[in-house]
């Protein structure tokens, strides 16, 4: 068996900024990133460039029916093909043991893509279900060989169209991710009795994530031991998950994931490619690297469900709602899959004394759903939004306006307060900044030439997750800092707000600190999701930092030489590499002088247990205290999406053509990280609004637009400029004031453009995506 060889880290340092210096605060700053020179110059590596001896090449092979059991097998062309290792299917495969049902109270179950026990049973329940593994000497060696391997079935009957289910489809139970049904007075009654209604029925389609990188994992044997690299965004969830299906300890398996190109949700679950790849590499004794096609991620991971949605308004005459109802079906897999809880920022963002929101989901032998940016969100602002705009129009009401007017004082539903919410500051800036006063509000007014030019708005709602995070934090002397943490960097600058928040806590340069992650050797981090990563490990890095400022405390009261031997922690500050009596900052001593004098190379701050039984209790006291904090407030991420079209008034062709977002966010890490997270969500939910659909045969249940070449995404010359303006208020009740920005750019996206579309055009589309031939 061959051994993983040492990860090669780059060490990462970033521009000079002013923040190299120490004398002011970094946080805030827009640092540039810290592994923007390594990643330019391809010295990092993702998961399918980790090189390995004897490495072997994996390709799956994929079921063509929707549903039944395999027959009969014919690998003879495929195993006498040059190059060819092993044809593994259900018949000599390795045995796993099956993922576990979810469960609330442990998190580590959230991570099954599917129920399936791949290569475990004759049994399909997806067409695309991996129903063999070609491992050869090259990936061509492997492509070719499994176009010949040859299965046949029996069918069993499958339900797979989605628009005959719906009347089948069942309530969703209460779930991490989708708060369940709720209502609050007589919301159908007062609809029923409103001055001003609005009734209207929105669909959204399928879609994928196509992240640059797709999925890829690398693994290697030694025996019992386990080192997988693998493009996930949940490297502890990954661990136990294969420890739990290969029957080996969490401790016997190292799983990395230092840099990944691109997840939004998509990697955050285990998916067949990663088990695979391990079943594999044990089967063959060899490395086995297996990166997934275009065309495999679509047909063996899940994407976004499609919904029917039904938003209902019930207003006065002066605009003030009476009447709220936001129900609707989405689809899961009957080999499992989330939920997209659509209506989760209905429950929160206008004030009426009457309001209904309900899911159900109808269950389909397709693949299964699973997170996607914004999960519920994105696709629920589309709806609801979009219903807020026909009710202005209704009434003859400017739509900010409107949204002002019903802008509530305490969330609707629960009574809670907000932790912090200022959507009236928002839209203020926003209107200001992107002219709205000069929006003539008749439809098909505006005009530039042959294109017909319409301005929407839109509201952004996101609830930021929080999830358990253990920290290292090394202060050695000569001054440097080295942050570990098992947290992921998919592409977001991580590395670099964390290098930000260490230099503030511990008053030392941004230079001076370099970060480690993306390694289940380290402690655990969170995974890269529910724009909860940052704030999650901030908080662990304050208390880590806290640690050793008190350690070096210690060591300089017990020197009678030291100007700081009798202050107490209390009294002391950091700042400029060194500790000082508070409101003296040129007195004290540096680090470097306090731990060279004691003779201690470095101090460590850790949060987190060691033992198994220590980290359950710490996640059990996470829940608890996730829980309480729920039911104290509402927190969140809010918006204002001011958006500007161009509809050819020859062709129906819509064009994007300036974007204004203001957000409140919280306290903003890194101004320059920030707004590019802000401009990708806007920009993927602009693919959204004009152009990306999976297609999804009904008759069986097959993808028909499994690439690039036929799932349209937005490209350069599709995205305009794109403003981002944000308050930078700090949350009182988060570590930093930090709220969580990486899906809130997205939602309300949609929505804003239907409704520029219909003021440009006068013709309102309520189902996504808006193709010219919908507005023809």
């Amino acid at each position: 068996m061959t051994q993983a060889p040492e990860t090669r880290r780059p060490r990462q340092r970033p521009a000079d900024d002013g923040t190299q210096t120490g004398a002011g605060p970094a946080v805030g700053r827009p640092v540039d990133r810290v592994d923007g020179a390594a990643k330019t110059s391809g010295a990092v590596r993702y998961a399918a460039e980790h090189p390995h001896p004897r490495l072997a090449h994996g390709t799956l092979v994929h079921a063509t029916i929707a549903r039944g059991r395999i027959t009969a097998v014919d690998t003879g062309a495929a195993e006498a093909a040059d190059g060819v290792i092993a044809v593994l299917t259900h018949l000599n495969a390795p045995r796993m043991t099956p993922p576990r049902p979810v469960s609330m109270l442990d998190l580590s179950t959230l991570v099954p893509g599917t129920s399936v026990n791949y290569l475990g049973t004759d049994e399909v329940a997806w067409n695309g279900q991996p129903v063999a593994v070609v491992v050869a000497e090259t990936l061509e060696a492997a492509q070719a060989a499994a176009r010949l391997v040859e299965f046949r079935y029996r069918e069993t009957p499958a339900v797979t169209d989605f628009a005959a289910a719906q009347d089948s489809a069942e309530p969703l139970p209460k779930s991490f991710i989708a708060p369940g049904d709720a209502r609050k007075g007589d919301a159908e009654g007062a609809l029923a009795t409103a001055p001003v209604t609005v009734d209207r029925r929105y669909t959204t389609p399928a879609q994928n994530h196509n992240a640059i990188e797709p999925h890829a994992t690398t693994a290697v044997w030694d025996g019992d031991r386990l080192t997988v690299h693998d493009s996930s965004q949940s490297l502890d969830w990954t661990r136990r998950h294969l420890a739990r299906c290969f029957g080996v300890p969490p401790s016997g398996i190292r799983v990395l994931a230092e840099h990944v190109g691109g997840g939004f949700g998509g990697k955050g679950s285990v998916w067949a490619g990663t088990l695979l790849t391990v079943l594999a590499a044990r089967a063959t004794g060899r490395a086995v690297r297996m990166a997934l096609t275009r065309e495999s991620v679509y047909r063996t991971v899940g994407g976004r469900t499609p919904t029917v949605q039904r938003v209902a308004l019930g207003a006065g005459r002066d605009g003030t709602l009476t009447a709220l109802v936001h129900t609707g079906v989405t689809r899961t897999g009957r080999a499992g899959g989330t939920t997209e809880p659509f209506s989760s920022q209905s429950r929160h963002l206008y004030a009426t004394p009457n309001l209904l929101v309900g899911h159900k989901a109808a269950t389909l032998d397709v693949v299964p759903n699973t997170f996607m940016r914004a999960p519920g969100e994105a696709v629920g602002s589309f709806a609801v939004e979009s219903a807020m705009d026909e009710l202005a129009v209704e009434l003859g009401m400017d739509p900010v306006e409107l949204r002002m007017r019903n802008e509530p004082d305490r969330d609707p539903l629960g009574g809670k307060p907000f932790s912090r919410r200022d959507l009236r500051g928002a839209y203020a800036l926003g209107a200001e900044r992107f002219g709205w006063a000069r929006r003539d509000a008749e439809p098909r007014s505006m005009r530039d030439g042959r294109f017909l030019v319409g301005w929407g708005v839109a509201t952004a709602f996101h609830m930021p997750a929080r999830f358990p995070a253990d920290v290292s934090v090394r202060l050695r002397s000569d001054g440097s800092v080295l942050l570990r943490c098992a947290f992921h960097e998919v592409g977001v600058g991580a590395s670099t707000a964390q290098s930000q928040i260490v230099a503030d806590a511990l008053g030392v340069p941004v230079s001076a600190v370099t970060v480690e992650h993306g390694d289940t050797d380290f402690r655990t981090g969170p995974m890269a999701g529910g724009s909860g990563q940052t704030a999650s490990v901030a908080a662990a890095v304050l208390a880590a930092c806290e640690d050793v400022k008190r350690s070096v405390l210690r060591l300089a009261r017990r020197d009678a030489a030291s100007p700081l031997h009798r202050h107490r922690f209390r009294d002391v500050r950091a700042g400029r590499g060194r500790l000082f009596p508070a409101g003296a900052p040129d007195g004290g001593e540096t680090y470097a002088a306090i731990l060279t004098r004691a003779g201690v190379p470095e101090v460590e701050g850790r949060t987190g247990a060691d033992s198994r039984a220590g980290r359950a209790l710490g996640q059990a006291r996470f829940m608890t205290g996730m829980l309480r904090d729920r039911r104290r407030w509402v927190r969140a991420a809010t918006g204002a999406h001011f958006c500007e079209v161009r509809v050819d008034s020859d062709t129906g062709e819509t064009r994007v053509t300036r974007w204004l977002g203001v957000f409140d966010v919280g306290r903003v890490i890194n101004a320059k990280t920030a707004r590019s997270q802000l401009r990708g969500g806007i920009i993927m939910g602009i693919g959204a609004a004009l152009s990306e659909e999976t297609l999804v045969d009904p008759r069986t249940g097959r993808v028909m637009n499994p690439g690039l070449g036929e799932y349209q995404i937005p490209v350069h010359a599709d995205i305009p400029p794109i403003g981002i303006e944000y308050l930078d208020e700090p949350d009182p009740t988060t570590p930093l004031g930090l709220l969580g920005l990486g899906e809130v750019g997205i939602t309300g996206v949609a929505a804003a453009v239907a409704n520029a579309v219909h003021h440009a055009t006068g013709v309102r589309v309520r189902d996504l995506p808006l193709t010219p031939d919908r507005l023809l």
